[in-house]
């Protein structure tokens, strides 16, 4: 699964390990041309593009917005995506930027003023933003030509909205932007340069005006029960995770801690407020001598305040983090804050009544993303439960096309959900299920909706991609496999196979301690790059242990920015793809990996060399490979790893998706590749396939 972050100028959020696409390439997957009836058809193979009603609706929306926005002496109003805790995916309560553009889409931000509505996204929504805004709206199509930065496009927007010499007010929710962002509009406004001195106004709203509009019908802000997260997982407790956090203070009278996934892991508590990500919505303050959890008292279970008791962290009201950070402000303190992670209504807080903002990267973001042994004993047992639950969701699949059985996107999405719910521990989806058949494999962030979706098996949609994980009590799992439900092209298998090339040659290199991870993105991409292909998204991202699917500091991509060395602990993503919409297909194979030390004749410089361990245990397709692309070196790891996936899984498989395993495992044979007859990702049999189809 690929990761999105708050870009820094244009303030609309974009993958942690994105690039710019390619111009050539973005125009062949995602044509710039509108006609959104025609892409919905591309999509849904024939399905209907939203209708007047709902179009209708929304266009109500705005114009409430509008008067509000009057009301307010607001010429311009910014609506971004995040929650207070800028979470990657929030509840529906806090879906604002898509409540009042009808824009569906986890990445963008809108704009409105008097006379205009546009919305900023980056390359992996564009098709999709052309099939779901309306005729009201303008999309923006971030990094291409053009196409002027959010806060450029501010900068020049009194001359078209104003007389000459009148102010222009842009209202924001200081609650759902990032200090950072904040900071980062200010510049873009001043470098951009008004026409007029003061001419621009940036405004904190002290309410949100899209809840003005949503009214009563806004969803309640979710209040799911908080548990303890079991030491047996956790692996160190809040005393002393706490004492690490003091330490780090450095001379400041106070560390104040907003993402949510941090607050988790900081105090040992898991919830279930967002819809993927087990956590509660809360904030945390350190002190030299003092903890503090803001939080709803009443969702923390027995066991979790239990806890909390014991490691001395006082429980006060969500809302209360406010007159905290004031009454600091007051004393003239000192607060740690990560201005990326943090919003800017808790820093105006603190600085408003005189404290001082001490800018960091959270410290607990850092531990947190070093896995103790715990932790990885909880990701490698997650991971073998997902395998297991992937071994009959497969062998359904398969099964179930041998048979005839009409598929879609959305049902197959479904049915996987089902096999894994039947894993102990299970919690949740670790994000959205991806399941793009023939063409859609090609769009990144795909989505298949119900009624709307592409069937799955037909001709044109054999070749299938399936990114999919889950949230499990002991660890987090995200896990690609493309696989081909008929007999692939030979162009199918030249990219499949260089897409796997390319994950063997990360999977299997060793770097000296210091290497972030940009220096070894390259190895993903040369087996691609040798045909002259390329994919327009980063390599690797960071994964949480039972925590989020998307974690920082740690990423690889060419993002030459991060240089976060790749530390032994840490469990990134190892997922290069292919995608070309009129090819009709995608590609994309990823397994997740730990950063352990390992063995080398020799220590240049004293430093310590390191690798990776795979935690993902899933078979890859034989079918799709090109025989004459691989060498000795690439059939023997893939020969090495489908025998350990075969004796670390087939304990936990029975039945017919033991029967797809041993099949699934066998090793290579170059004669046989691709041949005809074998089908899925382990060219099953026909005979255990139906039996797969019949037990479901």
């Amino acid at each position: 699964m690929l990761v999105r972050l708050c870009a820094t100028l244009a303030l609309v959020r974009t993958g942690l390990c994105f690039r710019a696409p390619g111009r050539a390439a973005a125009a062949r997957a995602l044509p710039a041309a509108r006609g959104g009836a025609s892409r919905w058809r591309m999509l849904s193979g024939g399905g209907a593009q939203p209708g007047g009603a709902r179009l209708a609706e929304h266009a109500a929306r705005l114009a409430h917005l509008r008067a509000l926005m009057a009301a307010a002496d607001l010429d311009a109003l910014i609506v971004p995506s995040d929650d207070p805790h800028l979470s990657e995916y929030p509840p529906e309560c806090f879906n604002r930027r898509e409540f009042i553009s009808g824009f569906t889409g986890s990445a963008g931000t809108a704009v409105v003023t008097a006379t205009e509505a546009l919305l900023w996204t980056d390359s992996r929504y564009f098709l999709q933003a052309e099939m779901e805004l309306s005729s009201d709206w303008q999309l923006m199509r971030q990094g291409e030509p053009g196409v002027p930065e959010l806060g450029m496009w501010l900068a020049a927007a009194p001359p078209r909205a104003a007389a000459p010499g009148a102010r222009f007010a842009i209202g924001y929710d200081p609650m759902v932007h990032s200090v950072r962002a904040v900071e980062a509009l200010k510049f873009a406004l001043d470098a951009a340069g008004a026409p007029t001195p003061g001419a621009l106004s940036l405004r904190p709203c002290a309410a949100n005006l899209v809840d003005g509009v949503w009214g009563g019908a806004r969803p309640s802000m979710p209040a799911g029960a908080v548990r303890a997260h079991p030491a047996r997982w956790a692996g160190e407790s809040v005393t002393d995770k706490l004492g690490r956090m003091r330490a780090q203070l450095a001379g400041a009278d106070a560390m104040l801690v907003c993402a949510l996934d941090e607050i988790a892991w900081l105090y040992n508590l898991r919830g279930s407020d967002l819809p993927t990500t087990p956590v509660a919505y809360a904030y945390a303050l350190v002190t030299p001598d003092g903890a503090t959890l803001f939080a709803d008292g009443a969702q923390l279970d027995g066991g979790a305040r239990a806890q909390l008791d014991e490691a001395g962290v006082a429980v006060r009201a969500y809302a209360d983090v406010f007159d905290e950070l004031r009454a600091l402000g007051a004393a003239r303190a000192k607060v740690l804050v990560d201005a990326v992670r943090t919003n800017s209504a808790a820093a105006l807080a603190l600085v408003e009544a005189g404290g001082t903002q001490l800018n960091v990267p959270s410290p607990p973001m850092v531990a947190k993303a070093i896995k103790n042994s715990a932790e990885l004993c909880g990701m490698r047992e997650a991971h073998l439960r997902d395998a297991a639950a992937l071994c009959g969701a497969f062998a359904w699949l398969e099964g179930a096309h041998a048979a005839g059985e009409p598929l879609d996107e959305h049902a197959v999405g479904v049915r996987f959900g089902e096999w894994r719910r039947q894993q102990d521990g299970w919690l949740s989806d670790s994000f959205p299920i991806i399941v793009g058949a023939g063409r859609n494999g090609a769009v990144i962030h795909y989505r298949a909706e119900c009624g709307a979706c592409a069937p799955v098996g037909t001709a044109e949609r054999c070749m299938v991609l399936i990114d999919s994980g889950a949230q499990y009590d002991c660890g987090t799992t995200d896990v690609t496999r493309t696989i081909h439900l008929g007999t692939p092209t030979q162009l199918q298998r030249e990219c499949f196979t260089r897409v796997l090339k390319g994950n063997i040659a990360l999977d299997s290199c060793t770097f000296p301690e210091g290497t972030p991870g940009f220096v070894v993105d390259v190895l993903a991409r040369t087996a691609l790059w040798q045909a002259g292909l390329d994919y327009q998204h980063g390599t690797g991202h960071g994964v949480g242990a039972a925590l989020n699917v998307h974690e920082g500091p740690q990423s690889i991509s060419a993002r030459f920015a991060n240089t976060e060395p790749l530390r032994a602990g840490m469990v990134l993503s190892n997922e290069p793809g292919f995608y070309d919409a009129e090819l009709g297909f995608g590609v994309r194979i990823e397994n997740l990996l730990i950063v352990v030390p390992k063995p080398t004749a020799h220590r240049f410089g004293g430093k310590q060399f390191l690798g990776f361990e795979r935690l993902t245990h899933v078979p890859i397709q034989r079918s799709l490979l090109a025989p004459e692309l691989l060498s000795a070196a690439d059939v023997a790891w893939l020969d090495e790893y489908h025998a350990q996936v075969r004796e670390r899984v087939l304990p936990r498989v029975s039945g017919a998706a033991r029967e797809w395993l041993l099949d699934a495992t066998r090793p290579l044979e170059l004669g046989a590749v691709g041949a005809a007859g074998e089908r899925g990702v382990g060219a099953a049999a026909t005979a255990a396939a139906a039996a797969a189809a019949a037990a479901a």
